[in-house]
Parts: structure tokens; C-alpha cells; sequence
């Protein structure tokens, strides 16, 4: 490969990935140019190819469960396989969730959605030749807490009891801090679950009032406090920066509340403004959301706080203690993502449970129907629930892991490089390297300090279905 250098002339410490100062990071004319220039409408590479750019007119049901046949005995006895469980009910709208979801305080829902939940597990396990190892379990929304501690343990237990538990299983579910209960947190632990990730968004109240999610901090130290007696060895929170009326000074104060908490784990994400998708959205103006420049300023804030206080940085928008074991997979490079984002197990398949759930077989994706009557009425005929996919070509499984090399791991080895490289490729990291986003030499890609809050476009110069696609509006913006 060709070995790229800046002149001298040309240094400059942001091109050099050196980190400044936040205020020094802002006022620098630079990067607000590459500000304006990269915070445009790119995927979030959970997968690849992403759900738009899936081709479903040559995607088939019965090509969709072989894969999954083939890929459960190359690898479910050296890996296991992971598991995800949508619970899609919420009792209320937070204006800012892009997730599917139902909104209703009917309870007797619950009952009807976990029959069918279990019922569709039965019809994977009727493809398996011996009993799935569980290596991974993650349950999450919705609010899969709105589901009473009794039920969730008729789910879990009718789930795990037909399988085998791997040794280094990981198990983990999603709560909301107004209704996790002392009995959903002791009924989880008993099941296996180890780690926990509550939504806490952000803490000011006029923001939480704007976004319709009203949540005291004393409702998060509580469940945090009662999760640390019980055992939970990780606890991580969600937090999202771009929400309407976030200013440095609220984030600053958000940020500064959690860390007295000490979470294990942290992800930071940004604000996917999608009204056209979203109609609870336009419940605020554009006006009020941050400009750009501000938006990344929300960013740096809380991202030196996190740093400052012992955490480190994590792939893209997450951060981790020292300790934790998602810092340990990526120092030692073993750092996975699917979709359900950054994970220590690199399972080959992954099986979606619930409405909307996507699977991963390695070979392809499938999608279920997103409507809860829709996904019911299927598998209570005895049907499957899938209604679309995608069938992995040789080269989408080349860039799928060119991609997660660089999410991940934050590099690219010359040897992966050089087997995509072409001349249009060429030019754009060229002009990635001298902006100091990236750095190239006859050893590798290596995504600089600065270049970390431009990872998700990084990854989109490989996508060569998304260059070849015009419509882009179905994205956030990557800034």
C-alpha cells in the first residue's frame, strides 16, 4: 500500500489527531469545518449491510431457516448462540425513542405476547439437532420492565429451560428506573442475569419534560443501589446528547450526577432527529435542538467528564471502567457489535424473539413483523413471523468485517485494506488523513483521537451500497 505522509507545511495538531481542550476543539475553524462537512445522514453499522440496502425480492423463508440450520452446527457447540427478546409495550410516549414500541397501560397484554414469544422459540427449536448453548441473553424494548416479575420468570425460565447455559453465559435486560422494581431486579438475578442497563437519557428536567420523560435522579440511585446489593456485576446507563434545550451547562450537570453513581459502564448516544419516521418528534421545533457545532460541544463536555473521572472510551458513543469487561475486549481485541450494539460475545448466530426482533445468521438477516396483533396471529397458525431479510453475498460478509474491525477495534489491517482499496477509496482516506481523522501506512488504518467522533463516517467510505444510494434522509446524521 502506499504510504501516505503530511508534509511539514502541512501540520497542524488537529490534522495530527493530538486531543486539545473542548474550548480550544470548538473555536478551532477547522473542525467545525469537518463538522459541516461529516454531519451528514450515515448508518449506525449494527450490521451490514444496513436494513435499507437489504435485498428482499430474492429473500426466501425456507433459505432463511437453512442458514440458520447451517450456522447452529458450525458453531453452537465452540460458541453458542445469542438470544434477543423484544418487549415492546411502554405505559408511555418518550418523544425522543426511535424503537418499536406500544403504548398502552393494559396489562392483560402481556399475557397473549408471551405465549407467542415462547411459541416462536418452539419453531427454532424444531430446527436444531440438539440443544441450543446460550451464550448470550439480552431482553429489551419497549419497557421490558412494564412485564410483571412473575411473567418475566415464565418467559425466561420457558426460554432457558430448553437449552443448555453456557459456562460464561451473559445475560442482561433493559429498565426503566420509575418501574424497576426490588422484586423485577431479584427475579432477573435469581434467572442469571448479571448485568443491567438502565435509560436514563438525561437528568434536567425541562429537557425530560420536553421529551415526555419525567425520571428523578433518586429513582436511578435507587435501582442502582438496590442492583449493587444483589450482585448485578455491571450496571450501565443510557444517556443522549442533541435532545432539545440540552446546553453544555446541562449535560455538564447531568454527567456530573451520574458519575457519583460510578455506572460500569457507559453509552452516549446521539440524538436521531427523524420526525418523517418519528410524528412523536414534531412535538418540538428544529430551533430547539443544538446546531451542530453545539451538538459535538454536548458531546466533548460529557466526554471529558467520563474520561476525567477513570472511564475510558468504547468503539463509537460508549464508555467503561478500566475493569470492566467491555474495556478488557477491546484492549485485548475481542471487542464484538451487533445489533444490540457492543458486546463481549462473538457469536455466529444470533435469534431475534418478538415483533420487530431482527435476527443474524451469518449468512443472512431476517426481520419480524413490527405490528404485536401482526406477529401474534402468525405464530399462533403455526406460521413464522418473519417478513423480510436479506442473504449475505461473499463480499457483504469482506465489508461486514471491515467494518466492525474499524467500529470496534478502531483500525484496519494493510492486508484487509489493500483487498478493498481502488482508486475512488484511495482518495477519500487520502483526504481523511490529511484532515488528521484517520492515519495510513504499510501496516495499517488507525482511527486518530480526533477521528473518533467521525468513526461512523469512516466506516461509510466501505459501504459501497450506500454510495450507490441517493435517498439518505432514512438516517441520523453522524455528528
Amino acid at each position: 500500500m502506499t504510504k501516505i505522509k503530511l508534509s511539514n507545511e502541512d501540520y497542524h495538531p488537529l490534522k495530527q489527531g493530538v486531543p486539545l481542550l473542548l474550548n480550544a476543539l470548538i473555536e478551532d475553524m477547522l473542525f467545525e469545518e469537518l463538522l459541516k462537512k461529516y454531519d451528514v445522514p450515515v448508518p449506525r453499522y449494527t450490521s451490514y449491510p444496513t436494513m435499507p440496502f437489504w435485498n428482499t425480492e430474492s429473500f426466501t423463508l425456507n433459505e432463511w431457516l437453512y442458514s440458520v440450520r447451517k450456522i447452529f452446527e458450525e458453531t453452537n457447540y465452540s460458541k453458542g448462540i445469542s438470544l434477543y427478546i423484544h418487549l415492546p409495550f411502554c405505559e408511555s410516549l418518550c418523544t425522543y425513542c426511535a424503537c418499536n414500541m406500544r403504548i398502552t397501560k393494559n396489562h392483560k397484554v402481556e399475557e397473549k405476547y408471551l405465549q407467542a414469544v415462547i411459541q416462536e422459540w418452539q419453531h427454532y427449536l424444531e430446527l436444531f439437532n440438539e440443544q441450543p448453548i446460550i451464550r448470550e441473553l439480552h431482553i429489551g424494548g419497549g419497557t421490558p420492565t412494564f412485564f410483571s416479575p412473575e411473567n418475566l420468570d415464565r418467559l425466561i425460565s420457558s426460554i432457558l429451560k430448553l437449552g443448555k447455559i453456557h459456562s460464561q453465559a451473559e445475560f442482561s435486560f433493559e429498565g426503566h428506573p420509575n418501574n424497576t422494581t426490588q422484586a423485577h431486579l431479584q427475579q432477573f438475578y435469581k434467572l442469571g442475569f448479571k448485568r443491567v442497563s438502565f435509560g436514563v437519557q438525561d437528568l434536567d428536567y425541562k429537557v425530560q419534560k420536553t421529551i415526555n420523560r419525567i425520571q428523578p435522579f433518586e429513582n436511578l440511585e435507587r435501582v442502582t443501589h438496590q442492583s449493587r446489593v444483589l450482585g448485578y456485576e455491571s450496571i450501565s446507563y443510557d444517556l443522549v446528547y442533541g435532545l432539545p434545550f440540552q446546553t453544555c451547562e446541562t449535560v455538564e450537570n447531568t454527567v456530573k450526577q451520574i458519575i457519583t453513581l460510578k455506572p460500569d459502564r457507559l453509552s452516549f448516544y446521539s440524538y436521531a432527529h427523524v420526525p418523517w419516521l418519528r410524528p412523536g418528534q414534531r412535538g418540538y421545533e428544529d430551533a430547539d435542538l443544538p446546531s451542530d457545532v453545539v451538538k459535538r460541544s454536548l458531546y466533548e463536555t460529557g466526554r471529558a467528564l467520563f474520561l476525567e473521572a477513570g472511564y475510558v472510551d468504547i468503539g463509537m458513543d460508549h464508555f467503561a471502567l478500566p475493569n470492566d469487561a467491555l474495556a478488557l475486549a477491546q484492549q485485548d481485541g475481542t471487542l464484538h457489535r451487533n445489533f444490540m450494539g457492543y458486546t463481549t460475545t462473538a457469536t455466529n448466530l444470533l435469534i431475534g424473539l418478538g415483533a420487530s426482533s431482527i435476527s443474524d445468521s451469518h449468512y443472512a438477516y431476517a426481520q419480524n413483523l413490527k405490528k404485536v396483533e401482526e406477529y401474534e396471529e402468525k405464530i399462533f397458525n403455526g406460521e413464522w413471523a418473519v417478513f423480510k431479510g436479506h442473504h449475505q453475498s461473499k463480499e457483504d460478509l469482506f465489508i461486514k468485517h471491515c467494518i466492525l474491525e474499524i467500529a470496534c477495534q478502531g483500525k484496519l489491517s494493510a492486508i484487509l485494506l489493500e483487498q478493498v482499496m481502488n482508486e475512488t477509496l484511495f482518495q477519500e482516506l487520502s483526504m481523511m488523513q490529511e484532515e488528521g481523522i484517520i492515519t495510513l501506512s504499510d501496516h495499517e488504518l488507525v482511527v486518530t483521537e480526533l477521528g473518533r467522533a467521525f468513526i461512523r463516517n469512516v466506516c461509510c467510505l466501505f459501504d459501497k451500497r450506500m454510495k450507490s444510494f441517493s435517498e439518505k434522509k432514512i438516517f441520523s446524521k453522524a455528528i
